[in-house]
C-alpha cells in the first residue's frame, strides 16, 4: 500500500533529506580521455541536450545552457509598442524552441534523444548512456515495488483468511476449472482410479461373502460374477464395467440380485465423472483466457498534445486474423491517497475516462488502435505536470474485452460466445511526456499492411512541461489580453 503513497518532491532543502540528482562534473573523466576538439566543441559537448518537452514562461521555462528565445506566447513580446509580432497559424501559448521534428522514416527509434552538437559515434553513445543513468526517470524505475497488476495481465493479489471454504465446494466446476494444470490432471485421474478401485473392493467383496474364491475352478457352483476370485480379477472387472471394455471372460450373472445393482451403479457414476471431468477439460483448454495472449498493449504510454489539447495516449492490437467481436476497454487509476478528514485510503481505484460519452470506447480492433484519454477537469492527471508525475507513484490499469469470434453465434444482433479479457497496468516510470507512436500500418498491394516491429517505437514532438490546468489558465489570460490590447488599438 505504501507504494503507490506521493514521492516526496526533488528539492531536499524543503522536505528535508532525500537523495537528489547527482550533478555531472565540469568535464566527465570518461569523456576527458577520448576529447581531442578544442574548447568551443568541449563546451558545445557539456552543454546539457534540449529535454523532450517545453517549459512554460512562469514555469520555470529557461533551460540552463540554452540561449532564451523569443516567445510567441510571451505577454511581453505580445504587448510591444510599436512592434507587433505576427505569430503563425496555430501557434500556441508554449515557447516555439529549436527543437525540429524530423521525418517519420528516418526518425530515431524510442526514447532516445539527439544532441545538436556534432560529436563522435563513440563519444555520444557515452555521453547519453551517463546521461540515462542519473536522469530522474531512470533512478524511479530501478525502485522496486510490487505492482497491482503485471503487464501480462496477472493480479497480484492473494486472498488469505477465507473462513468459510466450503463455499468453493458449492460451485464444483469452477473450483476445478481454475484449478491448475498438475492439480487438475491430478484430480481428474484420482476421479477414476478411486472409483475403479472402490468398485473393485466392493466385488471382491461380495465375491469373498458369498464364497466364489473358495470353489474357484468348481463347475457345479454358481458364482455371482463369473471369473472373479481374486482382488485383482475384481479390480479388471470394475475397469472393464466403466470404461465398457468387455473382454468376455468376466461378466455378472443372474445369480445374484446385489451384483446387477452394483453394475447399475458403478454404471451411472462412470458416466457422471465422464461428464464432469470431460467439461472441465474441454473449458480448461478452450477457455478465452489463452486468446487474450494474441492481444497486446505498448509498453509506455505517451503524453502529448492531440486536437490542442493534452492528452494520455497507448497503443493496443490483435495478433490474429479472427477478430474480437464488440470489443471495448477501460481504464483505472490505481493510487493512495489520504482524505481531508485523515482517512487513509490504499490503492484507490478511479476511473480514466476513455471515450464512454462518445463511444470511443467501443473498438473495431482490426489494425492496432491508438486508445486516448483527453486530460481534463475530469481527469486525475488535470492538474499533473511533468515534474510532478516524476514524483508521483500511481498505476494505471487497462483492460480489453470482447466475444471471441472463433465461438460466437450471431443471430438477429444478439450474440452468445465467450468472453475474453486482456489486462495490462502502466507505471508512472513507464509514461513518456512529450512523445507520440510511430504509424505501423502502410499500403502495400492493394491491401494495408501493419508492420508490428514498429507497435512500440515512439520519437519526440514538442510538448509543454506544465499540466493541462496550467494551460488552460495561461490560454485564458492571453485571450483576455488579446481582447484587451485590440480594444486598444482601436481607432477613436
Amino acid at each position: 500500500m505504501l507504494a503507490y503513497l506521493p514521492r516526496p518532491p526533488a528539492d531536499a532543502s524543503r522536505y528535508g533529506t532525500f537523495p537528489q540528482k547527482p550533478e555531472l562534473p565540469a568535464v566527465p573523466t570518461v569523456l576527458a580521455e577520448d576529447s581531442q576538439q578544442p574548447i568551443g566543441a568541449a563546451a558545445a559537448k557539456r552543454s546539457t541536450p534540449m529535454p523532450n518537452y517545453l517549459s512554460l514562461p512562469h514555469h520555470s521555462g529557461i533551460i540552463p545552457g540554452e540561449p532564451a528565445l523569443p516567445s510567441c506566447g510571451s505577454v511581453a513580446a505580445q504587448h510591444r509598442p510599436g512592434d507587433l509580432p505576427r505569430c503563425p497559424p496555430g501557434a500556441r501559448g508554449y515557447p516555439q524552441q529549436a527543437l525540429s521534428v524530423p521525418s517519420i522514416p528516418g526518425m530515431v527509434r524510442g526514447k532516445s534523444r539527439g544532441s545538436t552538437a556534432t560529436v563522435p559515434e563513440g563519444l555520444q553513445s557515452r555521453r547519453r548512456r551517463l546521461r540515462d543513468e542519473d536522469g530522474p526517470v531512470v533512478q524511479a524505475g530501478k525502485r522496486q515495488r510490487q505492482r497491482y497488476v503485471t503487464k501480462v495481465g496477472k493480479c497480484q493479489v492473494n486472498l488469505g483468511n477465507i473462513q468459510e471454504k466450503k463455499r468453493f465446494l458449492s460451485d464444483i466446476f469452477t473450483t476445478i476449472v481454475d484449478l491448475k494444470y498438475r492439480w487438475f490432471l491430478f484430480v481428474f485421474m484420482m476421479c477414476y482410479i478411486v472409483t475403479w478401485v472402490a468398485f473393485g473392493t466392493v466385488y471382491f467383496f461380495d465375491a469373498w461373502v458369498r464364497g466364489d474364491i473358495w470353489h474357484r475352478g468348481d463347475p457345479e457352483w454358481r458364482a455371482c460374477i463369473e471369473n472373479v476370485d481374486s482382488f485383482v480379477s475384481a479390480l479388471l472387472f470394475s475397469v472393464e464395467s466403466q470404461r465398457t471394455i468387455g473382454y468376455g471372460s468376466r461378466m455378472v450373472t443372474a445369480n445374484c440380485a446385489e451384483g446387477v445393482i452394483l453394475l447399475m451403479a458403478q454404471s451411472i457414476v462412470g458416466s457422471m465423472i465422464d461428464a464432469l471431468m470431460v467439461g472441465c477439460m474441454f473449458v480448461k483448454i478452450s477457455r478465452p483466457k489463452k486468446r487474450a495472449q494474441t492481444l497486446i498493449f505498448s509498453k509506455n504510454c505517451v503524453v502529448s498534445r492531440r486536437d490542442e489539447k493534452l492528452c494520455l495516449m497507448f497503443r493496443v492490437g490483435d495478433l490474429r486474423d479472427s477478430h474480437m467481436v464488440d470489443a471495448k476497454i477501460r481504464a483505472k487509476l490505481i493510487k493512495s491517497r489520504q482524505t481531508a478528514e485523515g482517512e487513509f485510503i490504499p490503492l484507490e481505484q478511479s476511473e480514466l475516462n476513455l471515450g464512454y460519452d462518445t463511444g470511443e470506447d467501443r473498438l473495431f480492433l482490426v489494425e492496432p488502435q491508438i486508445i486516448c484519454h483527453v486530460i481534463n477537469h475530469h481527469s486525475p492527471f488535470w492538474d499533473m505536470s511533468a515534474e510532478l508525475l516524476r514524483r508521483e507513484q500511481f498505476e494505471i490499469i487497462v483492460i480489453l474485452e470482447g466475444i471471441v469470434e472463433a465461438t460466437g453465434e450471431w443471430a438477429g444482433g444478439v450474440g452468445w460466445g465467450m468472453t475474453c479479457q486482456a489486462r495490462t497496468s502502466y507505471t508512472e516510470d513507464e509514461i513518456l511526456w512529450g512523445y507520440r507512436f510511430e504509424p505501423c500500418m502502410s499500403l502495400e498491394k492493394g491491401a494495408f499492411h501493419v508492420d508490428y516491429s514498429r507497435f512500440d517505437m515512439t520519437f519526440e514532438v514538442q510538448t509543454p512541461a506544465a499540466s493541462a490546468k496550467e494551460l488552460q489558465e495561461l490560454e485564458q489570460e492571453r485571450s483576455t489580453l488579446s481582447l484587451c490590447w485590440d480594444h486598444l488599438l482601436q481607432p477613436c
